[in-house]
């Protein structure tokens, strides 16, 4: 049987962290084994309760999200953390992409929308809503009117694979990407993998910052 994906929710909102908690405590593969007001102590609940996933909020009194960002980082490298927000706001997009953040959610995300990112997320993703998405985009140079020749690891890409970086690029999610390609998640998923060992890179963020570079979208 396979384990159960562990999650931590930091959220000030009572009522917003009750309906999280809500969803994720009965969601199939999930286990909630914290939920917080505050991430003032988040060094030592992940010391604790050593969680896969922790859903962050970026705006808590006494200690903000980034903060408790880079205290679960420090104490856990390899833990995933979604940051949530209300708004798209440039600074703080590219303030939790610097500070390690491994995907990046609107408040407003639907539930389903919301559980799928958690798996993208544990698969190696970075999920982000395309608003947010777009604002990722806004904070890499604009490739050059001419293009240069595709790099040795993009020239390796198959044809399929450019597809799906380049939708990558666009925002979309890995359900969107299966459903503009008329193919499996699981195959989309295939084809992520190969293009993060093609590109040498660990995430999304990573793999579309250098497509962005190479002038492939």
């Amino acid at each position: 049987m396979e384990t159960p994906t562990r999650l931590v929710i930091y959220e000030d909102n009572p009522d917003l962290r009750a309906g999280l908690s809500e969803l994720l405590a009965h969601a199939p593969g999930l286990a909630l084994v914290g939920a917080f007001g505050n991430c003032v102590q988040a060094a030592d609940d992940v010391r604790r309760l050593a969680p896969d996933v922790v859903l962050m909020d970026i705006d808590m009194p006494g200690c903000s999200g980034i903060e408790g960002l880079r205290a679960v980082k420090a104490t856990a490298p390899t833990t995933n953390v979604l940051m949530l927000t209300v708004f798209e706001d440039n600074d703080r997009v590219f303030e939790s992409i610097c500070a390690g953040a491994d995907g990046y959610l609107l408040k407003k995300t639907p539930p389903a929308r919301l559980l799928e990112a958690i798996g993208e997320v544990r698969a190696g993703g970075a999920p982000m809503t395309p608003a947010v998405a777009r604002q990722v985009l806004r904070l890499f140079p604009k490739p050059a009117p001419v293009r240069a020749a595709p790099t040795e690891s993009l020239a390796h890409l198959s044809a399929r694979e450019q597809e799906v970086l380049n939708l990558l690029v666009k925002g979309y999610s890995y359900k969107m990407i299966a459903a503009d390609r008329g193919i499996s998640i699981d195959t989309v998923r295939s084809h992520i993998k190969k293009i993060y060992e093609k590109l040498h890179v660990r995430s999304m963020t990573e793999a579309v910052s250098k497509a962005m570079r190479e002038g492939l979208a």
